[in-house]
Protein backbone atom coordinates (compact mmCIF):
# COMPACT_ATOMS: atom_id res chain seq x y z
CA UNK A 1 0.00 0.00 0.00
CA UNK A 2 0.75 3.52 -0.69
CA UNK A 3 1.11 5.13 3.16
CA UNK A 4 1.52 8.83 3.78
CA UNK A 5 2.28 9.53 7.69
CA UNK A 6 1.86 12.78 8.85
CA UNK A 7 3.46 13.46 12.35
CA UNK A 8 3.08 16.68 14.81
CA UNK A 9 6.34 18.81 13.95
CA UNK A 10 6.82 19.77 17.74
CA UNK A 11 8.98 16.79 17.63
CA UNK A 12 11.48 15.03 15.57
CA UNK A 13 10.54 11.25 14.52
CA UNK A 14 11.71 9.74 16.64
CA UNK A 15 11.86 12.38 19.25
CA UNK A 16 15.60 12.96 20.39
CA UNK A 17 14.32 12.96 24.48
CA UNK A 18 10.76 13.48 24.99
CA UNK A 19 8.04 12.60 22.55
CA UNK A 20 5.19 9.91 23.02
CA UNK A 21 3.36 10.64 19.45
CA UNK A 22 6.28 10.87 17.42
CA UNK A 23 7.93 8.28 18.84
CA UNK A 24 5.27 5.94 18.07
CA UNK A 25 5.14 7.54 14.50
CA UNK A 26 8.75 6.40 14.09
CA UNK A 27 7.79 2.80 15.21
CA UNK A 28 5.11 2.54 13.26
CA UNK A 29 6.51 4.00 10.29
CA UNK A 30 9.51 1.79 10.27
CA UNK A 31 7.30 -1.54 10.92
CA UNK A 32 5.24 -0.40 7.97
CA UNK A 33 8.17 0.01 5.56
CA UNK A 34 9.43 -3.71 7.02
CA UNK A 35 6.90 -4.90 5.94
CA UNK A 36 6.77 -4.35 2.60
CA UNK A 37 4.96 -1.10 2.46
CA UNK A 38 5.59 2.07 0.27
CA UNK A 39 4.92 5.10 3.08
CA UNK A 40 6.07 8.47 3.03
CA UNK A 41 6.12 10.31 6.27
CA UNK A 42 5.95 14.09 6.76
CA UNK A 43 7.61 15.52 9.22
CA UNK A 44 10.48 18.03 11.12
CA UNK A 45 13.46 17.63 9.00
CA UNK A 46 15.76 16.18 11.72
CA UNK A 47 14.05 13.33 11.56
CA UNK A 48 15.00 9.62 10.90
CA UNK A 49 13.45 7.35 8.36
CA UNK A 50 13.69 4.76 6.16
CA UNK A 51 10.68 5.91 4.46
CA UNK A 52 10.54 8.45 2.11
CA UNK A 53 10.83 12.09 4.10
CA UNK A 54 9.22 15.02 3.35
CA UNK A 55 10.99 17.72 5.52
CA UNK A 56 8.19 20.55 6.73
CA UNK A 57 10.55 22.45 8.96
CA UNK A 58 14.29 22.61 9.66
CA UNK A 59 14.17 21.19 12.80
CA UNK A 60 11.52 20.05 15.69
CA UNK A 61 9.85 22.97 16.86
CA UNK A 62 10.19 22.51 20.31
CA UNK A 63 14.16 22.90 19.91
CA UNK A 64 14.34 25.73 17.32
CA UNK A 65 14.32 28.92 19.77
CA UNK A 66 13.65 31.08 16.90
CA UNK A 67 9.89 29.53 16.41
CA UNK A 68 7.11 31.00 18.44
CA UNK A 69 4.25 30.17 16.93
CA UNK A 70 4.20 26.38 15.50
CA UNK A 71 0.85 26.75 13.76
CA UNK A 72 2.42 28.13 10.33
CA UNK A 73 4.49 25.76 9.98
CA UNK A 74 1.44 22.99 10.50
CA UNK A 75 -0.47 24.49 8.10
CA UNK A 76 2.49 24.42 5.66
CA UNK A 77 3.08 20.77 6.04
CA UNK A 78 -0.64 20.16 5.54
CA UNK A 79 -0.73 22.28 2.52
CA UNK A 80 2.03 19.78 1.17
CA UNK A 81 0.29 16.70 2.11
CA UNK A 82 -2.71 18.05 0.07
CA UNK A 83 -1.17 18.70 -2.93
CA UNK A 84 0.87 14.98 -3.03
CA UNK A 85 -2.75 13.56 -1.38
CA UNK A 86 -3.53 11.76 -4.70
CA UNK A 87 -0.48 9.71 -4.29
CA UNK A 88 -1.95 7.79 -1.26
CA UNK A 89 -4.20 4.74 -0.84
CA UNK A 90 -4.63 6.25 2.77
CA UNK A 91 -3.40 9.60 4.73
CA UNK A 92 -2.46 8.94 8.30
CA UNK A 93 -2.78 11.95 10.31
CA UNK A 94 -1.08 12.16 14.25
CA UNK A 95 -1.98 15.53 14.44
CA UNK A 96 -5.04 15.69 15.95
CA UNK A 97 -7.29 18.26 14.65
CA UNK A 98 -6.16 21.21 12.34
CA UNK A 99 -6.34 18.91 9.40
CA UNK A 100 -9.97 18.60 9.22
CA UNK A 101 -11.39 21.61 7.52
CA UNK A 102 -8.47 21.26 4.42
CA UNK A 103 -9.35 17.45 3.60
CA UNK A 104 -13.00 17.19 4.35
CA UNK A 105 -13.19 16.01 0.17
CA UNK A 106 -11.32 12.85 0.68
CA UNK A 107 -12.22 11.78 4.45
CA UNK A 108 -12.69 8.51 3.51
CA UNK A 109 -9.04 7.72 2.70
CA UNK A 110 -8.02 9.48 5.85
CA UNK A 111 -7.32 8.42 9.16
CA UNK A 112 -6.94 10.23 12.34
CA UNK A 113 -5.22 8.60 15.87
CA UNK A 114 -6.05 10.62 18.21
CA UNK A 115 -3.20 10.52 20.82
CA UNK A 116 -4.45 12.70 23.36
CA UNK A 117 -7.19 13.03 26.10
CA UNK A 118 -10.59 14.11 24.77
CA UNK A 119 -13.13 15.32 27.81
CA UNK A 120 -12.27 18.91 26.81
CA UNK A 121 -15.81 20.52 26.12
CA UNK A 122 -15.18 21.84 22.40
CA UNK A 123 -14.02 18.46 21.26
CA UNK A 124 -17.08 16.28 21.21
CA UNK A 125 -18.95 19.07 18.49
CA UNK A 126 -15.84 19.40 16.83
CA UNK A 127 -15.77 16.04 15.93
CA UNK A 128 -19.55 15.59 15.56
CA UNK A 129 -19.04 18.40 12.99
CA UNK A 130 -16.61 16.77 11.27
CA UNK A 131 -17.92 13.12 11.64
CA UNK A 132 -17.07 11.79 7.87
CA UNK A 133 -13.36 11.62 9.24
CA UNK A 134 -12.48 8.04 10.47
CA UNK A 135 -11.17 7.85 13.94
CA UNK A 136 -8.61 5.47 15.58
CA UNK A 137 -8.51 5.42 19.45
CA UNK A 138 -5.27 4.42 21.40
CA UNK A 139 -7.24 2.54 24.22
CA UNK A 140 -11.09 1.73 24.75
CA UNK A 141 -11.31 4.05 27.98
CA UNK A 142 -9.99 6.75 25.57
CA UNK A 143 -13.52 6.79 23.80
CA UNK A 144 -15.39 7.41 26.70
CA UNK A 145 -16.34 11.13 25.84
CA UNK A 146 -16.74 10.67 22.56
CA UNK A 147 -19.34 6.66 22.29
CA UNK A 148 -20.98 7.71 19.25
CA UNK A 149 -17.78 9.29 17.25
CA UNK A 150 -16.91 7.81 13.85
CA UNK A 151 -14.66 4.97 15.48
CA UNK A 152 -12.87 2.65 13.24
CA UNK A 153 -10.73 0.90 15.31
CA UNK A 154 -8.85 0.64 18.59
CA UNK A 155 -4.61 -0.05 18.00
CA UNK A 156 -2.88 0.08 21.25
CA UNK A 157 0.61 0.88 20.84
CA UNK A 158 3.87 -1.32 20.04
CA UNK A 159 7.05 -1.18 20.34
CA UNK A 160 9.81 -2.75 18.06
CA UNK A 161 10.65 -6.19 19.90
CA UNK A 162 14.70 -5.33 19.11
CA UNK A 163 14.21 -1.75 21.21
CA UNK A 164 14.58 -2.50 24.81
CA UNK A 165 16.02 -5.79 26.29
CA UNK A 166 14.88 -8.36 29.06
CA UNK A 167 16.76 -6.95 32.33
CA UNK A 168 16.41 -10.42 34.25
CA UNK A 169 17.66 -8.70 37.31
CA UNK A 170 16.48 -5.37 38.67
CA UNK A 171 20.30 -4.13 39.54
CA UNK A 172 19.65 -0.34 40.36
CA UNK A 173 17.47 -1.52 43.50
CA UNK A 174 15.38 1.75 43.33
CA UNK A 175 11.84 2.67 42.16
CA UNK A 176 11.54 4.64 38.75
CA UNK A 177 9.67 7.33 37.34
CA UNK A 178 9.60 8.22 33.73
CA UNK A 179 7.49 10.87 32.65
CA UNK A 180 6.39 14.49 32.20
CA UNK A 181 6.71 16.72 35.68
CA UNK A 182 2.91 17.22 35.59
CA UNK A 183 0.59 17.84 38.35
CA UNK A 184 -1.84 14.77 36.50
CA UNK A 185 1.37 12.82 36.44
CA UNK A 186 1.76 12.54 40.04
CA UNK A 187 5.31 13.15 40.90
CA UNK A 188 4.36 13.68 44.30
CA UNK A 189 2.52 10.49 45.19
CA UNK A 190 6.02 8.69 43.48
CA UNK A 191 7.83 10.66 46.03
CA UNK A 192 5.13 9.16 48.96
CA UNK A 193 5.65 5.82 47.98
CA UNK A 194 9.01 5.62 47.57
CA UNK A 195 9.67 7.51 50.81
CA UNK A 196 6.89 4.86 52.81
CA UNK A 197 8.40 1.88 51.03
CA UNK A 198 11.93 2.81 52.47
CA UNK A 199 13.69 2.02 48.61
CA UNK A 200 15.27 4.86 46.49
CA UNK A 201 13.50 6.80 43.63
CA UNK A 202 15.08 8.24 40.34
CA UNK A 203 13.15 10.80 38.27
CA UNK A 204 13.67 10.61 34.50
CA UNK A 205 11.07 13.57 33.60
CA UNK A 206 10.67 16.43 31.37
CA UNK A 207 10.00 19.91 32.70
CA UNK A 208 8.11 22.01 30.43
CA UNK A 209 8.19 26.08 31.02
CA UNK A 210 4.51 25.76 31.84
CA UNK A 211 4.58 22.98 34.34
CA UNK A 212 8.45 25.05 35.67
CA UNK A 213 6.42 26.66 38.88
CA UNK A 214 4.42 23.28 39.81
CA UNK A 215 7.80 21.71 39.52
CA UNK A 216 9.67 24.54 41.78
CA UNK A 217 6.84 24.59 44.54
CA UNK A 218 5.65 21.42 45.40
CA UNK A 219 7.84 18.58 43.88
CA UNK A 220 11.35 20.59 44.70
CA UNK A 221 10.79 20.47 47.93
CA UNK A 222 10.07 16.47 48.63
CA UNK A 223 13.78 16.10 47.36
CA UNK A 224 15.50 17.17 50.15
CA UNK A 225 17.43 13.82 51.08
CA UNK A 226 19.20 11.29 48.82
CA UNK A 227 16.42 9.17 48.59
CA UNK A 228 15.02 11.26 45.86
CA UNK A 229 17.49 11.91 43.08
CA UNK A 230 16.36 13.48 39.77
CA UNK A 231 17.98 12.59 36.66
CA UNK A 232 16.63 15.12 34.37
CA UNK A 233 15.28 14.36 30.73
CA UNK A 234 16.33 10.94 29.36
CA UNK A 235 16.52 9.98 25.49
CA UNK A 236 16.24 6.32 24.18
CA UNK A 237 19.80 5.39 24.56
CA UNK A 238 19.72 5.45 28.35
CA UNK A 239 15.71 4.59 28.60
CA UNK A 240 17.08 0.69 28.67
CA UNK A 241 19.18 0.95 31.45
CA UNK A 242 16.86 3.29 33.80
CA UNK A 243 14.35 1.12 33.56
CA UNK A 244 15.35 -2.52 33.05
CA UNK A 245 17.76 -1.77 36.34
CA UNK A 246 14.36 -0.43 38.17
CA UNK A 247 12.76 -2.44 40.62
CA UNK A 248 9.55 -1.24 38.99
CA UNK A 249 7.94 1.62 37.19
CA UNK A 250 5.48 3.64 39.30
CA UNK A 251 2.92 5.61 37.47
CA UNK A 252 0.94 6.64 39.73
CA UNK A 253 -1.48 9.01 37.51
CA UNK A 254 -4.27 11.43 38.52
CA UNK A 255 -5.94 11.60 34.51
CA UNK A 256 -7.98 9.66 32.48
CA UNK A 257 -4.79 8.59 30.84
CA UNK A 258 -5.06 7.58 26.74
CA UNK A 259 -2.62 4.78 27.19
CA UNK A 260 0.75 5.51 28.60
CA UNK A 261 3.73 4.59 26.36
CA UNK A 262 5.87 3.96 29.33
CA UNK A 263 4.10 1.11 30.79
CA UNK A 264 4.82 -0.97 28.03
CA UNK A 265 8.93 0.08 27.90
CA UNK A 266 8.79 -0.40 31.04
CA UNK A 267 7.21 -4.23 30.38
CA UNK A 268 10.04 -4.64 27.46
CA UNK A 269 12.67 -4.47 29.87
CA UNK A 270 10.90 -6.94 31.84
CA UNK A 271 10.05 -4.46 34.98
CA UNK A 272 6.42 -4.52 37.13
CA UNK A 273 4.95 -1.59 36.90
CA UNK A 274 2.58 -0.29 39.82
CA UNK A 275 0.03 2.26 38.55
CA UNK A 276 -3.43 3.73 39.79
CA UNK A 277 -6.70 2.26 37.67
CA UNK A 278 -7.19 5.64 35.81
CA UNK A 279 -8.27 6.06 31.94
CA UNK A 280 -6.45 2.79 29.86
CA UNK A 281 -4.18 1.64 32.63
CA UNK A 282 -6.16 -1.57 33.30
CA UNK A 283 -6.37 -2.68 29.73
CA UNK A 284 -2.17 -2.35 29.80
CA UNK A 285 -1.17 -3.99 32.98
CA UNK A 286 -2.73 -7.29 34.37
CA UNK A 287 -2.20 -9.34 37.54
CA UNK A 288 1.19 -11.11 35.19
CA UNK A 289 2.65 -7.58 34.88
CA UNK A 290 2.08 -5.54 38.04
CA UNK A 291 -0.16 -4.13 40.60
CA UNK A 292 -3.17 -1.58 40.30
CA UNK A 293 -3.34 0.48 43.63
CA UNK A 294 -6.12 2.98 44.68
CA UNK A 295 -3.75 4.54 47.50
CA UNK A 296 -0.48 5.08 48.85
CA UNK A 297 -0.50 2.19 51.28
CA UNK A 298 -1.43 -0.17 48.86
CA UNK A 299 1.01 0.62 46.84
CA UNK A 300 3.52 0.59 49.57
CA UNK A 301 2.65 -2.93 49.99
CA UNK A 302 2.86 -4.01 46.12
CA UNK A 303 6.33 -2.48 46.23
CA UNK A 304 6.96 -5.66 49.45
CA UNK A 305 5.64 -7.62 46.53
CA UNK A 306 7.36 -7.08 43.41
CA UNK A 307 9.16 -10.37 44.32
CA UNK A 308 5.78 -12.66 42.96
CA UNK A 309 6.28 -11.25 39.35
CA UNK A 310 8.43 -12.67 37.12
CA UNK A 311 10.33 -10.33 34.72
CA UNK A 312 10.48 -12.97 31.84
CA UNK A 313 6.73 -13.11 31.84
CA UNK A 314 6.36 -9.27 32.05
CA UNK A 315 8.90 -9.39 28.84
CA UNK A 316 6.52 -12.27 27.18
CA UNK A 317 3.52 -10.22 27.90
CA UNK A 318 4.42 -7.29 26.34
CA UNK A 319 5.89 -9.07 23.15
CA UNK A 320 1.98 -10.57 22.92
CA UNK A 321 0.47 -7.95 23.18
CA UNK A 322 2.37 -4.58 22.48
CA UNK A 323 4.72 -5.03 19.79
CA UNK A 324 5.54 -2.75 16.37
CA UNK A 325 4.27 -5.87 14.53
CA UNK A 326 0.94 -6.36 16.11
CA UNK A 327 0.70 -2.61 15.51
CA UNK A 328 1.50 -2.20 11.98
CA UNK A 329 -0.85 -5.12 11.45
CA UNK A 330 -3.79 -3.37 13.04
CA UNK A 331 -3.71 -0.47 11.44
CA UNK A 332 -2.89 -2.37 7.88
CA UNK A 333 -6.61 -3.72 8.62
CA UNK A 334 -8.06 -0.67 9.04
CA UNK A 335 -6.17 1.13 5.80
CA UNK A 336 -7.22 -2.09 3.67
CA UNK A 337 -10.80 -1.45 5.25
CA UNK A 338 -10.88 1.99 4.30
CA UNK A 339 -9.71 1.55 0.71
CA UNK A 340 -11.93 -0.66 0.18
CA UNK A 341 -14.74 1.69 0.43
CA UNK A 342 -13.55 4.49 -0.54
CA UNK A 343 -13.09 5.85 -4.23
CA UNK A 344 -9.54 5.41 -5.85
CA UNK A 345 -7.36 8.47 -5.85
CA UNK A 346 -7.95 11.12 -8.40
CA UNK A 347 -11.89 10.58 -8.46
CA UNK A 348 -13.80 12.86 -7.72
CA UNK A 349 -16.29 12.40 -5.34
CA UNK A 350 -20.21 13.04 -5.97
CA UNK A 351 -21.46 16.04 -5.29
CA UNK A 352 -23.51 17.06 -2.89
CA UNK A 353 -26.61 19.19 -2.85
CA UNK A 354 -26.48 22.05 -0.35
CA UNK A 355 -29.14 22.56 1.56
Amino acid sequence: MRIAQIAPLAEAVPPKRYGGTERVVSYLTEELVRQGHDVTLFASGDSRTSARLVPCCRTALRLDESVKDPVPYTLMMLDSVRKHADEFDVLHFHTELEHFPVFQDIAARTVTTLHGRLDANELSPFYARFAQFPLVSISNDQRQPMPSANWVGTVYHGLPLELLELSAHADGGYLAFLGRIAPEKRPDRAIEIAKKSGVALRIAAKIGAEERDYFEEHIRPLMHDSQVEFVDEIGEATKGKFLGQARALLFPIDWPEPFGLVMIEAMACGTPVIAYPEGAVPEIIDKETGFLVTDTDEAVDAVRRLGQLDRATIRARFEERFSARRMARDYVEIYRGLVASSPAPGTAPRQRSVR
